[in-house]
């Protein structure tokens, strides 16, 4: 199973200036619960949008994707493109981020699990199109963050 998870606004943003903008704790402890124990494969701008204590991701096998032919970093594997990076981890693995990756990975996907966060924030990262192939597999009810406020909800997505 090749899984892609995000977090996005109700009009797709997932990013701006390379980090989340928005807190939302519940949604960090569901990618934590969500991935932990499969590999992780993500691109080099998000490796490096982690903070220092996360990286590499801990309890999962980290794969970064980059186009920088010799880029090496300590905790993780590289590949130059993303179905090396599959070929990698076999069956199972959860790509999480950013936009290239995720849009090179989707005709990979068997399932995306999709926060969206009922916010009107301003970005330069957007989510993946998610084409008519996709079926809504589960709608998560709406739930108000404790830490933030803002509302959210969990979604996950199909091959139809």
């Amino acid at each position: 199973m090749i899984g892609l998870i995000w977090g996005q606004t109700t009009a797709g943003v997932i990013g701006r200036d390379n980090t989340i903008p928005w807190r939302v704790p519940e949604d960090m402890a569901h990618f934590k619960d969500t991935t932990m124990g499969h590999p992780v494969v993500m691109g080099r701008l998000t490796w490096d949008s982690l903070p220092p204590k996360f990286r590499p991701l801990p309890g999962r096998r980290n794969i970064v994707v980059t186009r920088q032919s010799g880029w090496t970093t300590a905790g993780a594997e590289t590949a130059n493109g993303i179905e090396e990076a599959l070929a990698l981890v076999g069956d199972t693995a959860w790509v999480v981020g950013g936009t290239q990756i995720y849009t090179a990975a989707m005709p990979f996907a068997d399932l995306l699990s999709v926060t969206e966060i009922d916010a009107d924030i301003e970005g330069d990262a957007f989510a993946p199109e998610i084409g008519d192939e996709w079926v809504v597999g589960d709608t998560g009810d709406w739930h108000i963050s404790e830490k933030s406020g803002l509302r959210y909800r969990f979604l996950t997505y199909v091959r139809g």
